[in-house]
């Protein structure tokens, strides 16, 4: 073995240079073609194919961080008051009676009020029942109802003015716009929460592409919940785009357009 190796050595240092070439130029195919088999067969046993997923929908939320303005705002002009709303009309009573409502007022269940989501507080709204054709003067000075499909929340005495027993199918006739009817800021609520830990988590996860996000307490029945909030909009338009561009891009899936102001 030894002399055979040897007998090697001694023929390709007795190669010239052109004898060399001649023969790197025959087997440089060879040895590049060897090499990139053996590559493909190592891939083939550790590598890990992945199929690409499939493209998401470009949602239309905005590229950049959406950040309050520092320039001097102008007071916004009323929002459209919308004539006719239908939908599902509820009532509450217990325990919230004598606790504070959104617009500051304490709530008296026996007084002709109401909870609505955007109207101004101090509107008046005549509520009409669309199953027995009753209907009941109310003055909006809190905020709700917040389930899905309903419009408008109803004091206890309200409710039973109007032969209420749990909820009811109603239109809403707006009577007189609230004194604050000009003006309106409007956020989307995302999320309420019994614990501050949790609203406060959402909303930095939702600052990093939807600002401002603010947090407020709210007392419903002795339980006190964490609200968080999204963007400062002129109108109610406005808000449902927003809450449109966060459900589209999956920061939240129940949004409610609640004025704030």
């Amino acid at each position: 073995m030894t002399k055979k190796r040897a007998k090697s050595e001694i023929v390709v240092k007795t190669l010239n240079s052109q004898t060399r070439s001649r023969v790197f130029k025959r087997l440089g195919p060879l040895v590049f073609l060897a090499g990139l088999a053996l590559f493909l067969s190592a891939c083939h046993h550790r590598a890990v194919v992945v199929a690409p997923p499939s493209p998401a929908p470009t949602p239309p939320a905005p590229s950049k961080k959406r950040k309050p303005s520092k320039e001097k705002r102008h007071p916004a002009p009323p929002a459209p008051i919308v004539q006719g709303q239908e939908g599902i009309a509820s009532w509450y009573g217990h325990p919230f009676d004598g606790r504070h409502t959104s617009s500051g007022e304490i709530y008296n269940m026996h007084a002709m009020t109401a909870a609505h989501l955007t109207l101004p507080f101090g509107t008046v709204v005549r509520v009409h029942d669309l199953e027995n054709g009753k209907s009941v003067e109310v003055r909006i000075n809190d905020r709700g109802p917040f389930v899905e499909g309903r419009i408008i929340d109803l004091s206890y005495a309200a409710a039973m003015a109007m032969g209420m027993t749990g909820t009811a199918l109603v239109r809403l006739q707006i009577l007189k716009p609230g004194q604050d009817a000009a003006g309106g800021v409007y956020s989307v609520q995302i999320g309420a929460f019994l614990d501050p830990g949790n609203a406060e988590r959402l909303k930095q996860h939702i600052e990093k592409k939807f600002q401002p996000v603010i947090i407020r307490k709210d007392d419903h029945g002795g339980r006190v919940f964490n609200l968080v909030l999204v963007g400062q909009e002129n109108t109610p338009q406005q808000a449902q785009k927003l809450a449109d561009q966060l459900v589209h891009s999956k920061l939240a899936t129940q949004t409610y357009v609640v004025r704030i102001n």
